[in-house]
């Protein structure tokens, strides 16, 4: 007889911890991870910058951060941001405004837009490279990953760290009671989340920004109605991780 394995979706919380980015020493880890990604890896944001070697931009100060820890090794291993389109009472513009507002499709935008007070974007995904290596290409500092002795469910718990980051994202949204959440995003992410039952919509057209991106919506009401299976039960425990946002 054969026995059905676990989905990695189960052993997600028995080998990542996650919390909101609260104090300093944890919103520094979280630029530290956006430092690794966006400067070192992809040379989307220049290095000399951030001579601290941490990517930080006008965003941070009002945003909601999270991190994920990878917990038999310690190390930092994703991050996200929650940026408030409105706070007390006061306008603010979200990241997308910078270099995509004029790809949005206008019309289509004030059918589904919500006031701004519900609105946020969830910005500055990054995923540690450690943990997008294939076992054997990781060098220097990344060597302490493939240096453990990892089970093989353990590594394969490791490429929904994606996943994981947007459902933290989205957890943060609804903690922080903005129920509608705007995302740019490159054409095989949206993909890759419509087949974890994560539906985002096309707001716009295609933008050159660091590659082909494009900005999608979805809230709160719509990805949960999809959202099943094991994807909701982690979905439920980033939100008891998130309690203390």
């Amino acid at each position: 007889m054969t026995t059905n394995p676990r989905h990695p979706l189960a052993d997600f919380p028995q080998f990542f911890s996650l919390r909101p980015a609260l104090c300093e020493a944890d919103r520094n880890e979280t630029y530290r991870i956006r430092y690794r990604v966006y400067c070192e890896e992809f040379g989307y944001e220049p290095a000399e910058r951030f001579p601290h070697r941490m990517e930080t931009d006008e965003f941070d100060e009002l945003a909601a951060h999270c991190l994920i820890t990878h917990n038999s090794s310690g190390q930092a291993a994703g991050c996200v941001r929650i940026c408030p389109a409105s706070l007390a009472g006061a306008h603010h513009p979200l990241p997308f405004d910078k270099c995509c507002a004029a790809s949005l499709d206008q019309r289509m935008l004030a059918r589904v837009a919500a006031a701004r007070e519900h609105q946020c974007e969830a910005s500055r995904f990054a995923v540690d490279g450690a943990f997008r290596r294939r076992s054997g290409e990781a060098l220097t500092r990344f060597g302490e990953i493939n240096s453990l002795e990892l089970s093989d469910p353990e590594r394969r718990t490791f490429p929904l760290l994606s996943v994981a980051l947007m459902l933290a994202g989205l957890a943060m949204a609804e903690r922080l009671g903005r129920p509608q959440i705007f995302a740019v995003m490159e054409p095989f992410l949206p993909r890759l989340l419509k087949r974890s039952g994560l539906n985002f919509r096309r707001m716009g057209q295609d933008v050159d920004h660091h590659g082909i991106r494009a900005v999608y919506l979805t809230d709160h009401e719509e990805f949960l109605r999809d959202l099943t299976g094991e994807f909701e039960i982690l979905y439920q425990w980033i939100l008891g991780e998130l309690r203390g946002l």
